[in-house]
């Protein structure tokens, strides 16, 4: 997909990635690109240094009706949707099993369900034009798994599943579907250390966002920032258990006990 001349909303926009990638989709000439976060302060100050065709609107994606409400004000101010760029999401603590439901539950609500609540929102009106655009940041989480946090693993890997779903369903009718897979990024979630996704480096927003415009532009599904996660996903499905016995070591390494 040409960017130039389309309406992106970008959900965690008001930092990292999400920043990342509304700046560029500014300059690649979209006509409309909404910064949707649920720190509004924040997103008026990044839309404001980004300038140009960027604003910033108020949303907290874990509440289905904050998400059409979103949709329903970028659909007035521009017209329509063209991109959806489902991206906002949270650490949480480490932990596994005994952490306690309600962050299982935030976890679910904006790693899976804010996905399902933005495609209900966007999607039928990309098919009724045949084009549009439907980006999920899962992590390479997603692809692998997280050895500090059970909660954040397994909601990345739920957001992966829907993003397939998606191009399974939707991509012989016009709707674009792409997975975002990185390791470690400059963000507020790395501020305080990347522990073992920084393995393999800490990217910038502006790396990641290359990525993510190329793999649009080529309309492929994976966006791979961090290319050594191909390799461990691929040695994932060659030998699973090989794979399982890596990641217990890691775990052993970076896991809080």
């Amino acid at each position: 997909m040409d960017i130039q001349g389309k309406v992106a909303i970008v959900t965690g926009g008001a930092s990292g990635i999400g920043a990342g990638l509304a700046k560029r989709f500014v300059a690649e000439g979209a006509r409309g690109v909404v910064l949707a976060d649920v720190n509004l302060e924040r997103a008026q100050g990044v839309a404001g240094e980004i300038g140009g065709t960027a604003v910033a609107m108020k949303c907290d994606v874990s509440v289905e009706a904050d998400i059409q409400a979103l949709v329903a004000s970028t659909r007035r101010q521009f017209g329509q949707v063209d991109i959806f760029m489902s991206n906002a999401g949270i650490l949480g603590k480490p932990g596994g099993i005994e952490l306690e439901d309600a962050l299982w539950d935030k976890m679910w609500q904006i790693h899976g369900m804010a996905h399902v609540w933005a495609a209900r929102a966007v999607v039928p009106e990309m098919v009724a034009r045949g084009e549009g655009y439907f980006l999920v940041t899962a992590s390479a989480a997603g692809l692998l798994n997280i050895v500090e946090s059970a909660p954040y693993g397994v909601t990345k890997h739920a957001a992966l599943a829907f993003a397939e779903w998606l191009r399974i369903a939707y991509g012989r009718r016009g709707v674009r579907v792409s997975c975002l897979c990185p390791q470690s990024v400059e963000s507020d979630m790395t501020k305080d250390g990347t522990g073992s996704a920084g393995l393999n480096g800490v990217l910038t927003p502006a790396q990641v966002a290359d990525d993510v415009v190329r793999v649009m532009k080529d309309e492929t599904f994976l966006v791979l920032p961090h290319p050594e996660v191909a390799k461990y996903f691929q040695a994932k499905g060659q030998d699973y258990d090989r794979w399982l016995g890596g990641m217990q070591k890691l775990y052993g390494l970076h896991s809080v006990k």
